[in-house]
């Protein structure tokens, strides 16, 4: 014989409401993007937006897992500086203010229409992240430009690994992908 039990609809209601709080207190413990935010700045030596800082602040939307042990802050490469921790998994790249994108800007703002400086976003010279994808991995290597160029513009590039030039399309800031790899 089979038995049905109602539950009264406030007992239900009670039950409900009690899970997203079990859930939410579940959550591990969150970084302190704040700390982290001053911990950049201070090593850097610059604020959001001066040449050599961060050209923006941390992102607060996001939710890194607590460091418990010290955060590793890597010195600048490919105009950005690497934050992580390596025993909570995590890596956070903040991109950095170039000394010619400050002038840039101040000269557009006092109404020049060209700058003295282009506003490439990787310069001949520049060191850059060159990336090769597959739809099953990704390779990253150092490298150096050979010309400048915008978001969009393929660039020739040359690694210490292979020496001769390649060209490569650039995707951001000191960030450039192989192009013709599939």
């Amino acid at each position: 014989m089979m038995r049905i039990t109602f539950i009264a609809p406030a007992l239900l209601a009670s039950l409900l409401a009690t899970t997203p709080l079990a859930a939410q207190s579940a959550m591990p413990p969150a970084q302190d993007l704040d700390l982290l935010e001053q911990m950049v700045l201070g090593t850097l030596q610059a604020g959001i937006g001066q040449p050599g800082g961060p050209m923006a602040p941390i992102d607060r939307r996001m939710r890194l897992a607590a460091c418990p042990t010290g955060i590793q802050i890597d010195p600048p490469t490919a105009g950005a500086v690497t934050v992580r921790c390596t025993t909570a998994g995590w890596r956070l790249r903040v991109p950095l203010t170039r000394a010619y994108d400050s002038l840039a800007a101040t000269a557009s703002a006092m109404g020049s229409s060209s700058p003295s400086i282009p506003n490439a976003e990787v310069r001949k010279g520049d060191p850059v992240q060159l990336t090769a994808q597959g739809s099953s991995f990704s390779i990253s290597v150092e490298a150096m430009a050979m010309e400048d160029g915008r978001v969009g513009n393929r660039i020739r590039v040359a690694s210490a690994a292979k020496g001769r030039p390649m060209f490569a399309e650039v995707v951001d800031v000191g960030r450039v992908r192989l192009v013709g790899f599939k």
